[in-house]
């Protein structure tokens, strides 16, 4: 059956295709300046309907100012439009288009900076800012009640993926702000669901930066994209929200509003949210609601990767003003309260040179949590040249976790080694204050700079617990380990760092920076252990074996040298630095002071070169050498008692890690034919790698500490191609990717060198599909497969094969009715017959709108087939873990959604209409 729903689908498509295929023609053409005769790159060129200005193609031209692309015939008139930044849009109307055409040599005039004879036109859709690509978000029709996110997929060059990871021409954005600035958390991405797309009038895309990047006016070293969404000024006065509530079987419940207010550059945001189905963050979903993870994702809390079920409530506000025209201001302030329990059980076989140890184990846990943070940011720009920007943050947080556990370990012959069981509760409370200092200062000459970053990141952790354990040990005379303790635990920590460099021109190409950086980092930790003393019914014994008082100073310096050059389609950037490091570690432990002083001289490299073929096609290479030290645990000689397991102390005669980095990146994505691919590559290299080497004895239990090991090392590639084709409602997006991965690992085992080689393979595919707004189906299929090979180990080898198949709907017929399905399939082939190797989630959601779709009344039902489960392999070097949790499972959910809005309009001049912007 499932082999000919394929054919038929196949079958379809390629009778769609050839269909339209007969009602397609080409269009061409040529954009030159008309003055140089020059071709201008990346000049749009679009077909706009006379009648309601939509957008109906659109293309970018070459490096020869050529477009090429095909189109379906128009019987309607139209305007072929031309736009290019400092020119003037050329506007030619056609009564219609009924067969392939070439339109010549399109001569563009450059604008000339005068205020009279105002040329007044409509935006362009799309317009290239120098390194800003900006899309005019007018020109492209979404749903009334689409959201942002659902607009984004309607731009070129834009693609969505299940889990909502958005890529611009193959690049991935890992930020969003709106009229520049933060909404909520660092990366903005709560804006992409709550937003409303029809209150958006620019889509800009750039290149990442960091702050320091963008107060200094410094090139992009990211591979990551940043967009800002800049809201239309008739709609900047005025509010609108959303409110959310639902109750369904088994008492689930959810409830989430967010209400935005706008006045010109001042924005208030307020969002608040309850639920007990997993949603621990803020979002509104349109067809599932806070059920996010209803939709498969494999992000998502409820596809397997989570541990437990969790309630949550949260409150947050967000603020953004420009309090004059030098100083900004913006800020949120979030409270989140969750409540998460978990039962869990898991399978790990431990590799031995001389034979494996099988463990079985279990627990049930509980974790309460309580956390306040606060967010600021104030930004001055003292004159147009001087820029000062402070960012504190502030956190709090409260948390009580309890958890019942056991396991029983084996060898391989059955023989017992020894069993446990304990009963924790520890409740702990964490400060945490951190801020960030930005200053710039620009001279008269082009690039020259001086920037002062100014980081400090200062945290107080208490914590006290409660511990019942008994370990039994079978193979020994050493006595079974008991325990009825309380132990507290006092920590605080502070870092400061200062980053000072200076930049200077040497040409137009060619930059040098030189400066330094400046760390000073200090740790505390009190930790106590009491024995519960039967004669006074107190925790009253000091236990000194697992009492310790540990403090760790590590101050460096760094003198620095970097060069930038950008020539033509080159940018090359070379940093250098030689950190000097003073460390100093102390212990009191057994009423024995030990003191470990050490210092270092570690070099410092990072080279990349990125040469761009055109604005969306571009290769990056980069190379990291660096060197990190061992942590102070890792170090100092002092015994660690806590598991009765495991033994651990640290070795004093580590060495720094030094590790070698390289990776190859290249990306293209054409407008014109709405298709892109990617490719990277990635290798690492270390030497005295820091790794744990354990000693069994016969009871099973370990005795742990640290070794370097050189030679390793690991190696990824990967590859990504999509295409994207539109025929008038239809819309087809579908796309192919493969990611590997190779590693070379050693260690030691009982003394024993050993040596695991991996090597892990997934392939992935999927396909959407868009009629309109009418209908939206999205499959996608992966497979992951991964192998491990030992040497010295009693395993050979081990593997593992995960497929997982989606299948995602939605339904806007019809009219005021929203049907939504999630179908998805997982098989673990290689999971232990204590675990069920497959299972099916699927999720229904059936809406209908009232009130000119204000108003939503909604049933949902998640697990249709009460199936859902969480079980996971991994495969480590030294061992083989099965596990599984707890999940949420079948129930069903009324809910009932409101949207309000009122926005003033803006009030016109004399002219009554806007001038393009250029």
């Amino acid at each position: 059956m499932i082999k000919f729903h394929s054919f038929l689908f196949l079958f379809s498509f390629i009778i769609f295709n050839s269909i339209n295929a007969q009602n397609t023609i080409g269009i061409k053409g040529t954009v030159l300046d008309i003055n140089t005769q020059l071709p201008l790159e990346l000049a749009t060129v679009y077909f706009m309907n006379v009648k309601d200005s939509t957008v109906l193609e659109l293309s970018n031209t070459d490096k020869n100012g050529e477009f090429i692309f095909n189109t379906k015939k128009y019987e309607k008139p139209f305007y072929l439009k031309v736009n290019y930044m400092g020119y003037q849009t050329f506007i030619e109307e056609q009564k219609g288009l009924f067969e392939s055409k070439d339109f010549g040599k399109i001569y563009l005039l450059q604008n000339v900076n005068t205020l009279e004879d105002v040329i007044i036109t409509t935006a362009p859709p799309i317009r290239i800012k120098k390194d800003t690509l900006e899309f005019n978000a007018q020109s492209f029709k979404v749903r009334p009640d689409a959201n942002v996110e659902i607009m984004l997929k309607q731009l070129p060059g834009f693609e969505v993926d299940n889990d909502g990871k958005i890529t611009v021409n193959g690049k991935e954005v890992t930020q969003f702000l709106v009229n520049g600035k933060a909404f909520f958390d660092k990366d903005g991405a709560m804006a992409l669901k709550n937003l409303p797309a029809d209150i958006i009038n620019k889509v800009q895309v750039s290149d990442f930066k960091t702050k320091k990047e963008e107060l200094s006016k410094q090139d992009s070293t990211s591979d990551y994209s940043s967009i800002n969404l800049t809201i239309d000024e008739k709609k900047n006065k005025g509010y609108f929200g959303k409110f959310l509530a639902g109750y369904g079987t088994d008492d689930h419940y959810e409830s989430s509003a967010i209400v935005n207010f706008f006045k010109g550059k001042q924005k208030i945001s307020v969002l608040a949210s309850s639920n007990n189905i997993n949603a621990t963050g803020f979002s509104m979903d349109e067809v599932f609601d806070n059920m996010s993870g209803g939709r498969n994702s494999r992000g998502g809390r409820n596809t397997g990767s989570g541990k437990g079920i969790t309630q949550s409530n949260l409150i947050g506000v967000n603020y953004s003003d420009d309090w004059t025209k030098k100083l900004l201001a913006s800020s949120s302030y979030n409270f989140n309260d969750s409540s998460t329990k978990n039962e869990s059980k898991s399978s790990q076989t431990s590799f031995l040179p001389t034979g494996n140890i099988l463990t079985e184990s279990g627990s049930k846990t509980k974790n309460d949590n309580t956390g306040n943070k606060a967010n600021f940011e104030l930004e001055y720009n003292i004159n147009p040249k001087t820029r000062l920007v402070v960012s504190p943050k502030l956190n709090q947080s409260r948390s009580n976790n309890s958890s019942d556990s056991s396991s029983f370990s084996k060898d391989e012959n059955g023989q017992s080694l020894n069993e446990s069981a304990s009963n924790s509760n520890n409740e702990n409370s964490n400060t945490n204050f951190s801020n960030s200092i930005n200053f710039n200062k620009a001279f008269e000459r082009k690039a020259r700079n001086v920037s002062l970053v100014f980081n400090n990141n200062n945290s107080k952790t208490d914590s006290n617990g409660f511990n019942l354990s008994k370990t039994i040990f079978y193979q020994n005379t050493k006595p079974n380990d008991e325990r009825n303790q309380n132990s507290s635990n006092d920590n605080s920590y502070n870092s400061y760092s200062a980053d000072i460099e200076y930049t200077e021109p040497i040409t137009d190409s060619l930059r040098i920076r030189f400066g330094s950086d400046f760390d000073w980092n200090s740790e505390k930790n009190d930790h106590k252990t009491y024995n519960f003393d039967t004669s006074t019914q107190m925790y009253s014994d000091l236990n000194g074996s697992l009492s310790n008082y540990t403090t760790s100073r590590k101050n460096s310096i760094s003198p620095k040298v970097g060069i930038s050059f950008e020539k033509n389609k080159f940018t090359v950037n070379l940093n250098s630095s030689t950190t000097i490091i003073d460390y100093d570690n102390h212990s009191f432990y057994l009423n024995t002071n030990t003191d470990l002083n050490k210092k270092y001289v570690l070099p410092y490299a990072r080279f990349q070169l990125r040469y761009k073929f055109e604005r969306s096609k571009f290769i990056t290479f980069k190379y990291d050498y660096s060197n990190s030290l061992p942590t102070p645990t890792q170090l100092m000689p002092v015994l660690n008692l806590s598991n009765p397991l495991n033994t651990i102390i640290g070795n004093p005669n580590l060495n720094p890690s030094e590790k070698n980095t390289a990776n190859i990146n290249f990306r293209n994505y054409d407008f014109r034919t709405r298709s892109g691919y990617s490719l990277y590559i990635n290798g690492d290299y270390s030497n005295n790698e820091v790794v744990a080497t354990s000693v069994y004895d016969a009871d099973g239990a370990r005795n742990t500490t640290y070794v370097n090991i050189s030679g390793t090392y690991s190696a990824s590639i990967g590859a990504n191609w999509n295409q994207t084709i539109k025929r008038e409602a239809h819309v087809f997006r579908y796309g192919l990717g493969l990611s590997g991965n190779y590693s070379f690992d050693k260690g030691y085992t009982n003394a024993v060198l050993f040596n695991a080689r991996a090597i892990g393979i997934t392939p992935r595919a999927y396909l959407s599909y868009d009629y309109g707004e009418l209908l939206t189906i999205v499959p996608a299929y992966s497979l992951s497969y991964n192998e491990t090979k030992y040497e010295n180990s009693s395993r050979a080898a081990s593997s593992n094969v995960v497929h997982r198949i989606n299948l995602q709907t939605t339904s806007y017929w019809p009219k005021n009715w929203i049907f939504g399905n999630d179908f998805g399939y997982t098989y673990n082939s290689k999971i232990s017959n204590d675990f069920k190797k497959d299972f099916y989630l699927w999720n229904t959601s059936l809406s209908y709108g009232f009130f000119d779709k204000k108003m939503y009344l909604k049933i949902k039902v998640y697990d249709i087939l009460n199936q859902n489960q969480s079980v996971t392999r991994t495969i480590s070097a030294t061992s083989i873990r099965d596990e599984e949790n707890t999940v949420l499972k079948r129930y069903a959910m009324f809910s009932v959604s409101y949207k309000l809005g009122n926005f003033m309009k803006k009030e016109r001049g004399s002219r009554g209409r806007d001038r393009e912007e250029d």
